[in-house]
Order: C-alpha cells, then structure tokens, then sequence
C-alpha cells in the first residue's frame, strides 16, 4: 500500500481528496499546512504529496524548497491560481506536477498514480523488470537505469523521478530531436495538454545539475522550434 500525504488548510478540500484516495487503495496522511507536511514527512515513508500553495504558516513553495533540501517525494501543487507565470513558479521551486482549483478528482488520481509510478521505478521500492547492464552513457554522463542513479564526470546526481524519466527518455533516443508533447507523453503518460512550459522548465532544472554551464550545455541541448535532445559525444 503507498501512503500519500495530503496537505491543504481547506478541511472540505482534505476531506474530498482523501475520500478518493482511500477509493484508489491509499493509505492518507493529512497536514493543514506546510510544516504540519514536512513533519509527517520525517515521521512515516510517504511515495506522494498532494500541495496546495497559500497556506498559513508555510505556504507551498517554501514547503517544496524545503522538502528538496532531503528528498525526492513526487509533489503536486493544488492552486487557484492558474496563470503560466505561477505554474512555472512551481516547477521551478521543485515540484513535479500542478493541478489547477477547480480540478477534477479523477484527473489528480491519474496525476498520483502516474508520480508514485516513477517515483518507485526511480527509488527501488519495487524491483523492476529490467534488461542488465542497461547504462546510458555520452561522454561524461552516465544513466544506470538498473541501479536508477545518474552520474556526471563520477559525481553523483540527485534527479527527481521525473527529471530521471525525462533525461532517461532522451538518452535512449541519442541525438534525436523529440519534440515536448511527446516527451510529457512519454514520461507522464498521458496525453500532452499545453506542456511545452512543463517539461521546458524540468529541462531547465536537468541541465542546472548536470551541466558545468547551463547557459551553453554540453549534453542537453534545445533545437528552437523543434525540441530538445542528448548530444551523442
């Protein structure tokens, strides 16, 4: 049973989220704000955490900062906000998806399922069926998609399960050009709705930890118009 955390400082909005849960078959733990959230985080072994941005006493974005200083836990943000300026906020901050208020509560089901799927993948909480020796390598950077770790030049880097399925993605198409709506379609599973911000700002955030420079990178490259790709070196 995975467990997934449910924080919002409206108690109708908890109440109706973990009603869906519990449907789905997950164990709920709820906060009603941010600090309640990362307390609950130390405290049991949560595979997903359902965010909402205005909070008292720690909103969601320092939540996500905060969260990020230790671990990878898929994060949704839930906001009435939903100008792309915000969503990007939240990306950028950290999170790995972002669910508009009013949302349709099959829509964030599918969006949990589909974060905890990479996010045990990514962590090993279940063995995946996989080829042996399937290490993606160009130049000085190297994917074990086995042993699900990332490397560059032999330091470790710490990706997010879905900046690991994204980079993952890429590298198994070396030197092609992919362009965003299939990579969301590929990493998220689900068809692309106005994702080319989405996936540009964890492209951004791929190449700020694996790239000496991000401003002129050596591995992943954009091609304006088209899409982006892992050089083949």
């Amino acid at each position: 049973m995975f467990n997934v955390l449910v924080c919002d400082d409206d108690i109708a909005i908890l109440d109706s989220v973990e009603i869906y849960l519990k449907n789905e078959g997950y164990r709920t733990f709820r906060a009603v704000n941010g600090k309640q959230a990362l307390e609950a985080v130390e405290k049991n072994e949560i595979h997903c955490i359902i965010l909402d941005v205005m909070m008292p006493e720690m909103d969601g974005i320092a939540t996500v900062l905060n969260l990020r200083k230790s671990s990878n836990i898929p994060v949704i943000l839930l906001s009435a906000k939903s100008e792309d300026t915000d969503k990007i906020a939240g990306l950028s901050f950290g999170a790995d998806d972002y669910v508009t208020k009013p949302f349709n509560p099959l829509e964030l089901m599918a969006r949990v399922k589909s974060q905890i799927r990479r996010f045990v993948n990514l962590g090993g909480i279940v063995e995946a069926e996989s080829d042996k020796d399937n290490v993606l390598v160009t130049g000085g950077l190297l994917l074990d998609a086995d042993a699900n770790t990332c490397t560059v030049d032999g330091e470790n880097v710490n990706l997010t399960a879905t900046e690991f399925g994204i980079l993952k993605y890429l590298m198994e198409n070396m030197g092609k050009v992919i362009p965003a709506d299939k990579i969301y379609e590929n990493v998220w599973n689900e068809p692309s709705f106005a994702s080319d911000k989405t996936v540009t700002v964890h492209i951004r955030r791929i190449r700020e930890k694996i790239e000496i420079n991000p401003k002129d990178p050596k591995y992943l490259k954009v091609v304006w118009g088209l899409g982006y790709k892992v050089e083949k070196i």
